[in-house]
């Protein structure tokens, strides 16, 4: 499904951009509630996200947490979804995707994850596959086109500052996503 969104726009259909997402969880888990400061300018967000499978392919799991910067509010959101077959690189994309559309307006965010496949992508590769009609460097299609496509969307409606964390090193959001995702995918049975 190819989405467009003009630049001017301020609004974006988050309804279809989540329909377009191919694997819908099976499971869910999701507490808490975001409060948006309002202020002048951009709001700032964090995003911190996890996605995996366990064996790859296999049962994935995807989770992220999304609060205002800085983490002085008790304001936020911790949300993790299942599905039954997918990928790492689905699952890492899906948990940056799933948390961009609860956002209900633009912001300025900051995506910290441990997948260097997402962050590479969004920082260095995804101008370059665009303008190579979704084909890489290698002239081959893009993996997982489509969800790049809906991360397009998002990233010319939000402010985004994707930045790389080493997995399993101590980050504490990043061990929170990862203990989140193996929940959600044990609960699959």
């Amino acid at each position: 499904m190819e989405f467009e969104q003009s630049e001017a726009s301020q609004a974006v259909d988050r309804e279809a951009l989540l329909s377009a997402l191919p694997e819908i969880p099976e499971e869910e888990i999701r507490h808490g509630e975001l409060q948006i400061p309002v202020g002048n300018g951009l709001p700032d967000i964090e995003l911190f996200t996890d996605g995996g499978c366990s064996p790859n392919p296999g049962p994935g799991g995807w989770a992220f947490i999304l609060r205002p910067a800085g983490g002085h509010s008790k304001s936020g959101i911790e949300h993790a979804g299942a599905v039954r077959h997918s990928t790492n690189n689905r699952m890492e994309l899906t948990a940056v995707i799933r948390g961009l559309l609860s956002l209900e307006q633009p912001c300025r965010v900051r995506i910290v994850s441990d997948s260097e496949y997402v962050i590479k992508g969004l920082s260095e590769w995804i101008d370059g596959w665009k303008r190579r009609g979704w084909v890489n460097s290698r002239k081959k299609p893009v993996l997982n086109e489509e969800l790049w496509r809906v991360l397009d969307v998002l990233r010319h409606h939000h402010n985004l500052d994707p930045q790389w964390t080493r997995g399993h090193a101590g980050h504490a959001e990043n061990e929170r996503c990862d203990v989140l995702v193996g929940m959600v995918r044990d609960r699959l049975g």
